[in-house]
């Protein structure tokens, strides 16, 4: 249908704003014939870009032990505002595939000694063995961990008619038997500068450790959950040695893909898993890409990319996005990771930064998120390899929505946030990488703050759906607007447009949106997602 075939007579609105809009309906107002003038937002219909796979959020041992603390009833209530049509409704999830750092304790896998070779004792039994009440207090449900979390999500899904529900599993390493360092982590000497090293498969154990992914895709298939995208590590690229972590190069990767893992998930009948490369910031993309989707024995094992959002809190590398997908346009790239890090970790000598170092500068308080108050690991990183003016303080909110609304227009095919509950200091962490979460809890009193960052994820999730498709969206602005007014643009199977706006500035905007020979002329208010709604 030709945008001027019918016309348009209501737009809906809904905000999540600093004002105290949360996900809120606002007054519909009416679109009228004729051009428009100004700062304008136009939508082109004809002009299709990627299949979207949705907005989501990720499943965590953290997030299980911090809703452990909740009594059931309480905690079912959370999880229904999570998962259910009348919360946020996210749709696609990631979870990792034995340890990872938002871990209670850590340091475990599914095949711990080397005698396990033959992984004939492989099992999945930490992912759902609960957590002590003698061992933990507070704990109100010994019996919820990882698994049965993910059940719950499962059994929300399957009580609606939106039953969908994709996950995406990472492996942050293999079991240390498997690696050259024969360790989760080391954190390094002063003799290396303390450059820690996540070591690197050993030869002899890039086939077994292939075996040992394709065992967890199993196991979880006969506990009632079906894994959707896989992708071979967590960050390949290292994270300096402070957590479970595994090296990769692209050469490697490549290698390990091409001759152990991709044949293998087809000769095991797991061909449908989604093998998604790389994994890791957005601004090595390229390099990766040519060297496994440019190689046509491995590509055909391939899916697509999985990019995270660590490498600047403002760039989001949407130069990066554009090339890749010129050059591979059938792989989809796909964000899994990103969160406010750096949050709730101590203070770090000579670093003028006191809200981020109190309790009380984030949890329970809104204004937090929506202004320049979060810094990230870089931000007084003193090493060379960091660019410091890509690091600087920003406000939690902006970089979540500038995030998803510029990926979309540069070819992002879905967007994954990490932990979806910690704890009110952002953990548990068992190696104190404290960090942000959309929900954070008080473990003590069983207070829940659904921060300003939930909101906008659940505006986004409601109005972005599985198999919604991108549309151009083309901003003429006046210059002191641009990069503070943004927008994208995508439309359903059932014809429905949803146009997201943000004003990331402190003053109310007007603007028309023009779709077709249609316009609006709209009032954004200041520091808000602004989505409009329209059934063509």
């Amino acid at each position: 249908m030709q945008s001027s075939d019918k016309f348009m007579t209501k737009i809906q609105i809904i905000q999540t704003s600093e004002q105290g809009d949360k996900v809120t309906p606002k007054a519909s107002i009416s679109m009228q014939t004729g051009s428009a003038n100004g700062n304008t937002i136009k939508v082109d219909l004809d002009k299709k870009k990627q299949t979207l796979q949705g907005i989501g959020t990720s499943f965590t041992e953290s997030s299980a032990f911090v809703l452990a603390h909740l009594e059931p009833v309480k905690r079912k209530e959370v999880m229904h505002n999570i998962f259910s049509e009348e919360g946020a409704n996210f749709s696609i999830t990631r979870t990792h595939i034995a340890s990872c750092d938002f871990c209670v304790e850590g340091h475990y896998s599914y095949a711990d000694t080397e005698e396990n070779k033959d992984l004939k004792d492989f099992s999945i039994e930490v992912d759902q063995d609960g957590f002590s009440v003698d061992k933990y207090s507070g704990i109100k449900d010994s019996s919820f961990d990882l698994l049965p979390m993910i059940k719950q999500a499962q059994s929300i899904k399957a009580a609606q008619q939106d039953t969908e529900l994709k996950i995406v599993a990472s492996a942050w390493t293999a079991p240390p038997w498997m690696k050259d360092n024969n360790s989760w982590h080391d954190v390094g000497t002063e003799e290396n500068g303390f450059q820690g090293y996540g070591g690197a498969l050993k030869p002899e154990c890039e086939s077994v450790y292939a075996d040992y992914l394709v065992k967890y895709l199993e196991a979880y298939r006969s506990e009632g959950v079906d894994i959707w995208g896989l992708t071979p590590v967590n960050e390949p690229g290292g994270n300096n040695g402070n957590w479970e972590s595994m090296h990769f190069t692209p050469e490697t990767q490549n290698t390990f893909i091409k001759n152990h893992l991709g044949p293998k998930l087809k000769q095991s009948g797991n061909e449908a898993i989604n093998l998604m490369m790389f994994d890791h910031n957005s601004g090595a993309l390229e390099d990766w890409a040519d060297t496994i989707l440019g190689d046509e024995e491995t590509n055909q094992y391939v899916y697509g990319s999985a990019v995270h959002w660590y490498e600047g809190t403002k760039k989001v590398f949407e130069d990066v996005f554009d090339r890749v997908h010129e050059k591979y346009p059938t792989f989809p790239i796909i964000h899994t990771e990103g969160c406010i890090d750096d949050l709730g970790n101590d203070a770090k000598p000579g670093i003028q930064d006191p809200i981020r170092y109190k309790e009380s500068g984030w949890f329970d308080n809104d204004e937090f998120w929506w202004n320049e108050n979060a810094t990230d690991w870089g931000y007084s990183a003193d090493w060379e390899s960091v660019i410091v003016e890509d690091h600087p303080i920003y406000a939690p909110v902006h970089r979540y929505a500038q995030h998803i609304i510029t990926g979309m227009n540069h070819w992002l095919s879905g967007w994954i946030d990490w932990n979806i509950v910690l704890d009110k200091r952002g953990g548990p962490n068992h190696v104190g990488n404290y960090c942000g979460a959309p929900i954070m809890i008080d473990t003590d009193s069983g207070y829940v703050y659904y921060t300003p960052v939930f909101s906008i994820l659940k505006q986004f999730s409601q109005t972005i759906r599985p198999n919604d498709v991108v549309v151009e969206t083309s901003l003429n602005l006046e210059s002191d607007l641009k990069g503070v007014l943004i927008a994208s643009a995508s439309i359903s199977p059932q014809k429905k447009l949803s146009v997201q706006v943000f004003n990331s500035g402190k003053q109310p905007l007007d603007y028309a949106l023009q779709v077709g020979e249609q316009h609006a002329e709209v009032v954004i208010p200041a520091n808000t997602l602004q989505t409009l709604v329209v059934q063509l």
